[in-house]
């Protein structure tokens, strides 16, 4: 799973499969070999003559099953580490065949590139295998870096697939961000490949420059991340495929409100015994969520925006702030639990504001702003702050929930994101009838509006730039102050107008922006055919 783009593929599976039926074929990485694999369902009896062929010419061994996500689509596993041995051969030979810079790669790059070689070789086989041959028009989609190489071994050894490439943020884009630098003021002044040495991205950069521009069809998920592909990969996408939704998992009826009774319930729990006191019954919960990128996603802004609630004097309500972003954490923490599991007992501990315990408390960026703020979480302070530093898959040990299991129960959410090519923690917010606070600097927040807007509408979007920080956390303090005065049949009606936004969303609207890139790709595969054909 990598961030958003595990939602992006898992979610609009559904869709495709009623389009494209057992066509549609997803490969993924043999990632749990030995362990018990909750999102693959494997089916010995699907075409083991092909996996023995597979193992016997490209000595590769692959599974096949189907992908436990809704649309049940089939899905190939791959086993990429017997790869590695030959690495340093592979990037030479892409090397001089495409221009892909290896030789400063890093971290994750290695198993990366070789999957996504992987995974070209299994089409390969795949295709030949079964003589698709040319009755049959194949499209290869690779999305993100990580599996370009795919891409490289396609259009060497089988030019007669369309090839597209989907980068749902660029490399450089991301790291110029991380790295406090101003992206959008300055942007038409950047040069990718120069910023690339100076950020030590260079063979990412590089692989994903490639790609771009060797692909028969090229996309992005938002206008806001073409511009910096246009720029920084000197590349305009061909097409802009904003990222839809499925709503299926989303309770209905009294189902909704009985799940929304049990977050609630859980999430006033485990805050009231790490805070050694009870909260207000009309407490209002609001949570942000998503990677631990503090300032791409805008956690610092949020962190500060909660200090400036304390300024609005007539404000009486008690506001509980979630914080559920996976940082360094060593596990639930055993007094926490203990205490919860014995009521009677309370918690002896300065520690009020982590639910797990993190190995460098010191050097934590949310405890450091906490501490800054000067948000100690006491009794008589109107704004607590709760650090959910865990994975939130059911099993973190304290709240034993996943992440949408706590979601249904806020009443508000806060992404006031820096950098995001689209943001689908706000859709996600929404389309549990949360309503959300985002900027214009994500590519939800501009497909919602393309001018500010207030939480009165179900999302309320916020103008960011580079430089506006202390506006953007102002203007946050003042949509949560206005929500949490609004009466109960205000609140009903932004509830109602946050789902709405989600329904716009869904992939039914949005799947023909990926029919009309797997055109571009097979007209664009066409003529290249055409040409070479003439040449020879």
């Amino acid at each position: 799973m990598v961030g958003g783009i595990y939602t992006v593929l898992s979610t609009r599976a559904a869709t495709l499969k009623k389009q494209f039926g057992d066509k549609l074929i997803f490969i993924g990485p043999d990632v749990w070999q030995g362990k018990e694999n909750p999102y693959f369902i494997e089916d010995k009896t699907f075409y083991p003559s092909w996996l023995a062929y597979t193992a016997e010419n490209y000595h590769l061994y692959i599974r096949v099953g189907r992908w436990n996500v809704p649309g049940k689509p089939l899905a190939v596993l791959v086993d990429f580490m017997p790869l590695m041995q030959r690495k340093d051969e592979i990037y030479g030979h892409v090397w001089s065949k495409f221009g892909v810079n290896s030789i400063a790669a890093y971290g994750d790059y290695d198993e990366s590139s070789m999957f996504g070689f992987a995974t070209g070789m299994v089409i390969e086989s795949y295709y030949r295998y079964f003589k698709l041959g040319k009755k049959n028009e194949v499209v290869a989609h690779f999305n993100e870096w990580m599996t370009t190489f795919g891409a490289f071994y396609i259009k060497e050894n089988l030019p007669q697939i369309a090839t597209i490439f989907t980068t749902h943020a660029t490399s450089i884009g991301r790291s110029i961000a991380g790295n406090h630098k101003p992206l959008y003021d300055y942007l038409t002044e950047y040069n990718g490949d120069q910023m690339a040495y100076e950020l030590n991205m260079v063979s990412k950069h590089s692989t994903e420059k490639v790609a771009a521009h060797e692909v028969d069809c090229f996309t992005t998920v938002s206008e806001i991340t073409a511009k910096e592909c246009e720029q920084l990969l000197d590349k305009k996408p061909d097409i802009v495929t904003p990222n839809g939704f499925e709503d299926d998992f989303v309770p209905k009826g009294r189902a909704f409100t009985t799940k929304r009774n049990e977050a609630r319930e859980i999430l006033t729990t485990v805050a009231e015994t790490l805070l050694g006191y009870e909260l207000a019954e009309d407490a209002l919960f609001v949570g942000t969520a998503g990677r631990y990128e503090y300032k791409n996603k805008g956690i610092d802004t949020f962190i500060e925006s909660l200090k400036y609630l304390y300024d609005f004097q007539d404000m009486s309500r008690q506001v509980v702030a979630f914080i559920m972003v996976p940082a360094w954490a060593k596990g639930a923490r055993a007094d926490l639990l203990h205490s919860l599991n014995h009521p009677d007992s309370k918690l002896y501990s300065y520690n009020r504001k982590t639910t797990h315990d993190l190995h460098d408390y010191y050097n934590d960026r949310v405890m450091e702003a906490l501490h800054w703020f000067h948000i100690h979480n006491n009794v008589n302070e109107r704004v607590k702050v709760i650090f959910v530093p865990s994975y939130l898959d059911g099993k973190d040990g304290i709240f034993n929930k996943s992440y949408y299991d706590l979601l249904i129960g806020l009443d508000l959410t806060v992404f006031p994101s820096y950098y995001e090519p689209w943001g689908y923690t706000p859709l996600e917010s929404v389309a549990f009838s949360v309503p959300t606070i985002t900027t214009d600097l994500s590519g939800f927040g501009q497909w919602v509006s393309a001018t500010p807007c207030e939480i009165e509408t179900g999302v309320g979007v916020i103008h960011r730039s580079d430089y506006n920080s202390y506006e953007v956390a102002r203007k946050i303090a003042l949509m949560i102050y206005n929500f949490s005065n609004a009466d109960k049949k205000l609140v009903t009606l932004i509830r109602k107008e946050a789902y709405s936004v989600s329904k716009k969303a869904l992939w039914e609207h949005f799947i023909e922006y990926y029919t009309r890139a797997y055109q571009l790709a097979i007209d664009k595969k066409n003529k290249r055919l055409k040409y070479k054909t003439a040449i020879v």
